[in-house]
C-alpha cells in the first residue's frame, strides 16, 4: 500500500505543483475565494508538497553553502560561496515558506474544521505549520506569524523569534492533542507521508518540539520531547520520490540534470570524511569509507553528491528524521543530564547506523561500514574520541556535533547547527568561512517583502548579524 500511495500521490501532487501551475496551489494564494472551492484533502496534499520546496530545494541548498558542506563553483552558486549575496536573492526561498506551505496548511486547518475533521485532521495540519514557521524563523529570525497567510493583512507584523519559538512549542502541543483524540481522520489518500497515521505524526510532532528546543538552548526540555520522538526510521518523516521526473528526489534533478557543474562538496566536508584524508575524522571504531562512498561520486568538477546512492533520482529525503532524534537525545542528554546519558544515546545512533542506518542504495554492501560503541574510557585524555586532550564531556560533545554535521547533511538543520554552536570553540566543527573570517548567520530578508510590507524590520540585519536566539 505504501508503494502505491508513493507512486500516485507524490507523483501526481509534484506534477501539479511544478508542471501545471498548480490551479489548486496557486489559487489558493491568488484568489481568497478558492480555497473554499477544494476540499480540504487537496488542500493538505499541496501543502505537503510546499513542505518539499522548502526543505529540499533551493532553500535547503543555501543553507548546505552557509554551513560548509557545499561550495558554488559556477554561475550565481558561485557568488553564494564567496557571500556576495542581495536581498533578492532570497525572494523565491520566503515565497516557498510563505506562499507554498504555511499558507497552504493553514487553509488547510481551516477546511478541516469547517468539514468537521477536528483531531487528526488539524493536528497534521497544525504540525506542518509548525515545521515550516521553524524552518522560516530559524532561518530569518523575526518574522510574519500570527498574521502570517492571512489573505486581508496587507503588513503583516513581525514577530521577535524568540516568541516565535514559544508560539511554535504551543502549536505543537495543540496538535499533539489532536492527534491523540483519534477523530477527525482523513480521507484515504490524502498524506503521502503516513498515510493519515496519527502515531508517526505524533512522533514527529514530539521531535520538532525538541528539535526546536534544541534552538533555543533549552536543552533538558529538548531531552525530555526527544524521549517521545520519531522512535524507528519507519516512522521518519521522509519525502517518498519515485525514478521518473518530475517526481524524482530534487538534489538529485539540481545535481544530475539541471546543473552538474554549479556546485560541489566542499574540500573541508569532503576531507572531514575521507578515510585517506589528513583532516579524516574517523579512529579504530569508526570506518566512514561506506557512508563517504554513498554520499559523493567525483565528476569533472571535483567531488559531488552521489546521484545513484544518498541522492538517487527515487531515494527519500529526511525531513524530521529518527537519526535526528537519536543525536537529539544524545545532545540533550548530554548538556543536560550526564555523560552516560550521552554515550548510551551516541551508542543507539552508532547501532542503527552499523547495520546501514539512514543510508540509501547500499544493498546489503556493509564493507567500510564500522561504527562499533564507544566506552568511557576513549572519551579520556588520550582516548581514540579525544586526540585534543579535551575534557570527557567536550570530547563526547565534539563527536556527538561531527555526527549531526554529517548526518543532517544535505538538511536545512546542519545550517541551524553551525549557527548555535558557533561560540563553542573546542568542540564545534570547525566549518572554515569560504570568504573573510565570519560564517553566514541567516538569510537576508527579500526584496519583496521589503518593498510590499511596511513592518519589515529596519534597519535590514545583515547577512551576518545573529539572530536573537544566537546572540
Amino acid at each position: 500500500m505504501k508503494s502505491l500511495i508513493k507512486i500516485n500521490i507524490i507523483g501526481y501532487s509534484i506534477i501539479l505543483f511544478f508542471t501545471s501551475c498548480g490551479n489548486l496551489v496557486e489559487g489558493l494564494n491568488e484568489n481568497p475565494n478558492s480555497p473554499t472551492s477544494s476540499p480540504y484533502n487537496f488542500v493538505l496534499t499541496g501543502a505537503e508538497v510546499g513542505t518539499i520546496m522548502v526543505h529540499e530545494g533551493e532553500t535547503a541548498r543555501k543553507a548546505n553553502i552557509f554551513s560548509g558542506h557545499l561550495e558554488g563553483i559556477d554561475r550565481q552558486h558561485l557568488g553564494f560561496s564567496e557571500y556576495i549575496v542581495s536581498s533578492g536573492d532570497f525572494d523565491s526561498q520566503w515565497d516557498d515558506a510563505y506562499v507554498h506551505a504555511i499558507r497552504n496548511a493553514i487553509v488547510a486547518e481551516e477546511l478541516a474544521i469547517e468539514e468537521g475533521r477536528i483531531g487528526i485532521a488539524t493536528g497534521i495540519s497544525k504540525v506542518l505549520q509548525a515545521l515550516s514557521f521553524g524552518t522560516t524563523t530559524s532561518l530569518w529570525g523575526n518574522i510574519p506569524f500570527d498574521e502570517a497567510g492571512s489573505i486581508e493583512v496587507e503588513n503583516p507584523a513581525f514577530e521577535n523569534q524568540i516568541e516565535v519559538y514559544g508560539k511554535l512549542q504551543s502549536l505543537l502541543d495543540d496538535a499533539i492533542t489532536e492527534l491523540q483524540s483519534g477523530e477527525g481522520r482523513l480521507v484515504s489518500n490524502t498524506d503521502f507521508y503516513f498515510e493519515g497515521d496519527a502515531i508517526p505524526w505524533i512522533e514527529v510532532a514530539y521531535t520538532l518540539k525538541a528539535r526546536y528546543f534544541m534552538h533555543t538552548g533549552n536543552y533538558n526540555e529538548a531531552y525530555q520531547a526527544a524521549t517521545n520522538g520519531i522512535s524507528s526510521h519507519d516512522n521518519s518523516m521522509l519525502v517518498p520520490h519515485v525514478q521518473a521526473q518530475p517526481g524524482s528526489n530534487l538534489y538529485n534533478q539540481f545535481f544530475a540534470v539541471s546543473r552538474p557543474n554549479d556546485i560541489k562538496i566542499s574540500d573541508f566536508f569532503e576531507g572531514f570524511m575521507n578515510p585517506s584524508s589528513t583532516e579524516y575524522r574517523g579512529d579504530a571504531k569508526t570506518d566512514e569509507t561506506a557512508r563517504y562512498n554513498n554520499y559523493f561520486r567525483t565528476n569533472n568538477s571535483g567531488v559531488t553528491v552521489n546521484t545513484n546512492g544518498y541522492m538517487s533520482a527515487d531515494a527519500p529525503f529526511p525531513l524530521v528524521s529518527y537519526a535526528e532524534n537519536l543525536l537529539i537525545l544524545a545532545e540533550a542528554g548530554l548538556r543536560s543530564n550526564s555523560f552516560n546519558t550521552g554515550l548510551t544515546h551516541l551508542n543507539e545512533f552508532r547501532s542503527f547506523m552499523q547495520s546501514g542506518g539512514y543510508l540509501y542504495n547500499v544493498d546489503g554492501d556493509t564493507e567500510g561500514l564500522q561504527y562499533d560503541n564507544y566506552v568511557n574510557a576513549d572519551f579520556q585524555n588520550g582516548g581514540m574520541a579525544n586526540s585534543d586532550n579535551l575534557s570527557q564531556d567536550d570530547a563526547l560533545l565534539k563527536e556527538i556535533l561531527e555526527e549531526r554535521y554529517i548526518t543532517l547533511f544535505g538538511q536545512i538543520e546542519s545550517f541551524s547547527d553551525t549557527r548555535r554552536t558557533y561560540e563553542e570553540q573546542i568542540v564545534r566543527v570547525q566549518v572554515p568561512p569560504n570568504a573573510g573570517d565570519e560564517l553566514p548567520q541567516r538569510f537576508l530578508y527579500p526584496q519583496s517583502e521589503i518593498d510590499r510590507n511596511n513592518n519589515t524590520p529596519s534597519p535590514i540585519p545583515d547577512f551576518f548579524d545573529k539572530t536573537p536566539i544566537n546572540q
